[in-house]
């Protein structure tokens, strides 16, 4: 197993987007295949709104051709740097965020003796069609994330990306069994240490990045208050802060989901911008792993809503997910060392790294 300091590239924008007279989705994807990129997912958002705070929404007719999308990538510093400039030129209007990450890579995967920070994000990269025995190879981890006691897992499925740097798309009456799915956890780095300690006798050749998060609710419950990082770096380089609510379709907040609900408010609160990303299998806090089945007459998928902001803003926004999620839901607190946001006439913030932070210990 090979470990090494890499950047987790996130881009998010709309479906109908377009750059040079392609979809943005595809010059972006085709891009990180020109690269060589170890892993990347193009992920389909459920609603959300940017810096134009257009809502996009699956529920708006209208507008149903353009929800938002994301599409993350992990790879070396140096790989990542290189994609950079191609990147900033393709997506000139939406956002692009840069987040510190350790990358574990190699055919036989290993646990760390140690973790970044009391409390860690581990994001896994496998295929769809992978297996574990007889059930799929994304269940069979869920699982084992949830019997260690890992605070929270959700699995994205992927429309295109790449996997060891080849390009695999999905496609209709295909199989599409190579095509990268990815599973997003967070929880306390014992429990995510002895996870990946049973996840190595499950999968072969993983990709795997491990970043510093921190809980700061599960089910109601007050852990800790959002990291507070300065506004800016010794060079004047900007920190910027990223909340995430892992919730479920079943959630209600007055008459709709409470991740639509989210968006809305936030978005009527005039935050910067809001993505909601809808899941196929996972759980959070004491729930058990569910997901989509065909005889089902409800959703009962896990959700991710996504909220990038500045420090200074974050604790007003933050305010607004707090009372949101009295009842259910896992929030985590993240800082985002370079973050960009661009639309007509209008550009925010770089992708310069700023200066890595010091984690305070939680205020329990």
């Amino acid at each position: 197993m090979t470990v090494e300091d890499g950047l987790r590239l996130s881009v998010y924008f709309g479906e109908r987007d377009r750059a040079g007279g392609h979809l943005l989705a595809d010059a972006l994807l085709a891009c990180y295949a020109r690269h060589g990129v170890r892993t990347s997912a193009l992920v389909r958002g459920a609603e959300g709104f940017g810096i134009k705070h257009r809502l996009q929404s699956e529920g708006l007719l209208t507008l149903s051709e353009d929800l938002p999308l994301v599409a993350l990538a992990f790879d070396t510093t140096s790989r990542i740097e290189a994609v950079l400039e191609d990147v900033r030129a393709l997506a000139h209007h939406g956002l692009i965020t840069l987040e510190r990450a350790l990358l574990f890579t190699g055919a036989t995967l290993e646990a760390p003796r140690s973790l970044p920070g009391e409390q860690v994000k581990l994001t896994i990269h496998l295929g769809r069609g992978e297996r574990v025995a007889s059930r799929p190879a994304y269940v069979a981890a869920v699982d084992c994330l949830h019997s260690h006691g890992v605070a929270g897992a959700s699995v994205l499925l992927g429309l295109d990306g790449t996997v060891h740097g080849a390009r695999e798309r999905a496609r209709f009456f295909a199989a599409n069994r190579q095509v990268p799915l990815i599973i997003q956890s967070v929880g306390d780095g014992a429990s995510i240490a002895d996870a990946l300690g049973e996840l190595a006798g499950m999968l072969s050749a993983p990709t795997i990045a491990l970043e510093r998060v921190r809980v700061c609710k599960r089910d109601g419950a007050l852990l800790a208050e959002p990291l507070r990082p300065p506004a800016a770096d010794a060079d004047g380089l900007a920190y910027w802060q990223k909340l995430v609510v892992y919730a479920g379709e079943r959630p209600r907040h007055g008459s709709g989901p409470l991740h639509s609900a989210l968006v809305r408010r936030l978005r009527a609160e005039n935050a910067a911008g809001a993505t909601a990303l809808r899941g196929v299998w996972g759980y959070h806090g004491e729930h058990q792993p569910h997901g989509e089945r065909f005889w089902s007459l409800r959703r009962h998928v896990p959700t991710l809503t996504v909220l990038l902001d500045t420090p200074a803003n974050m604790a007003r926004w933050f305010e607004i997910v707090d009372e949101m999620t009295r009842e259910t839901g896992l929030v985590t607190s993240e800082l985002v060392p370079a973050l960009r946001a661009g639309g007509p006439g209008i550009e925010h913030g770089g992708l310069r790294l700023a200066a890595r932070a010091a984690a305070p210990a939680p205020e329990r």
